[in-house]
């Protein structure tokens, strides 16, 4: 299967031109689409037609990374109907970060017959609620964020993601707090979400392991109040690791620390990745996908997501990638002369194997859903809270 993400730069000068609207559509999740047909690919005289479905927290407490998400959904979406001569359209699902909102999207989605695959949805927690439904109804769906490591333990067939696991990050990121930070003590607090408290087992054994006091705590994301989490910091504790998924809250922490003249660094996973929500200076954020600023390969994506929808993070690249899979699978189905399923694009999927990606690195996925070779970026946040690339990582 001919693989296009080096279709970005020959199709991004028609798509700068067009708006980036080629023959893109997107709708609700309740709302009507386009029913798949018949489609040979651009070869055969037919148009290669599909819908596909986008879950992600567009409005809740993470808006703001949902609608990352989406928009760079959107954007692979753009292109790949430019490059690949497709129509496929997008039909969005509001899941606010909650199990229960992405059950109800993921139940209009799958008695939707003309959606074929699924992006998302954002949240290991989200994951698990819905995986069942996915696997039921015998349909693939592809997270961009999603790390929890029993996700593709076998539960979830049809579940596959483009960003490594916590077993991955948790041991890499509690490594390099103890070979460089140097704490004798600290506290990690989870957040009481699947992706959390993941974390929070692949990190605690490193930690032991290290002869580092650990005081484990837990705080529910709808918590905003942290001065008695903060009091619980004492004088020898020198780094609070926090794997949380909303950016405010470790931001509120932070100044709380200060407030109470706490000293200890904060040390984030990938929720904590937002230039906007998260600043204090010092601070670390571990994070799935690297910030494609930095890739000269994709510098013309970049400026286009920059110009059409300002400053971004690490997130919407991802679902970029996850995106465009989806819509590469769709379109080999078309160029074999099938109508796109849900089981031809499902195998499709399954075949997937992109030499270069939007991530800087290949996708291909192992047989129970994972990105192989997937891998985990450092940042340190400065002075000015600007977000600083850490090489060795």
């Amino acid at each position: 299967m001919k693989r296009r993400l080096v279709f970005a730069a020959a199709a991004l000068s028609s798509l700068v031109v067009a708006g980036c609207s080629s023959s893109t559509s997107s709708t609700s999740a309740s709302g009507s689409t386009s029913s798949a047909s018949s489609g040979a690919g651009s070869g055969g005289g037919k148009t290669c037609t599909a819908s596909i479905g986008f879950e992600g927290p567009i409005t809740g407490q993470v808006a703001v990374l949902g609608a990352e998400q989406l928009h760079f959904a959107q954007l692979a979406l753009s292109m790949d109907n430019t490059a690949n001569n497709t129509n496929i359209s997008l039909v969005q699902g509001d899941t606010q970060l909650n199990p229960a909102q992405a059950t109800t999207v993921t139940q209009q989605f799958t008695s939707n017959a003309s959606i074929v695959a699924v992006a998302g949805p954002a949240g290991s927690q989200e994951v698990k609620a819905v995986g069942g439904l996915f696997a039921r109804a015998n349909m693939a769906f592809i997270s961009g964020s999603a790390t929890n490591s029993t996700l593709t333990a076998g539960a979830y067939p049809t579940f596959f993601r483009v960003v490594s696991k916590d077993s991955v990050q948790g041991p890499q990121d509690a490594n390099y707090i103890v070979k460089n930070l140097h704490p004798k003590s600290l506290m990690i607090v989870d957040d009481q979400e699947a992706y959390s408290t993941g974390l929070v087992s692949a990190m605690t054994p490193v930690f032991a392991a290290a002869g580092i006091k650990v005081d484990h705590e837990s705080v529910s994301q709808k918590v905003t109040d942290f001065s008695a989490l903060v009091a619980k910091v004492t004088p020898a504790t020198s780094v609070v690791v926090l794997p949380w998924q909303v950016a405010a809250n470790a931001e509120q922490l932070g100044r709380d620390l200060a407030q109470q003249h706490k000293t200890a660094v904060i040390f984030g996973t990938d929720g904590l990745y937002d230039t906007k929500a998260f600043t204090i200076s010092g601070s670390y954020v571990s994070s799935f996908g690297p910030d494609i600023n930095g890739i000269p390969a994709d510098a013309s994506i970049a400026a286009t997501a920059q110009s059409k929808y300002g400053s971004f993070g690490t997130f919407g690249p991802p679902v970029f990638a996850a995106t465009h899979a989806v819509d590469e699978a769709i379109s080999s189905v078309c160029q074999a002369g099938q109508t796109p399923s849900r089981a031809n694009v499902l195998a499709a999927i399954k075949n997937t194997s992109e030499a270069t990606t939007i991530l800087g690195q290949p996708i291909k996925f192992t047989s129970s859903g994972d990105v192989v070779n997937g891998k985990f970026f450092l940042f340190k946040i400065d002075s000015a809270g600007k977000y600083q690339l850490i090489p060795s990582s």
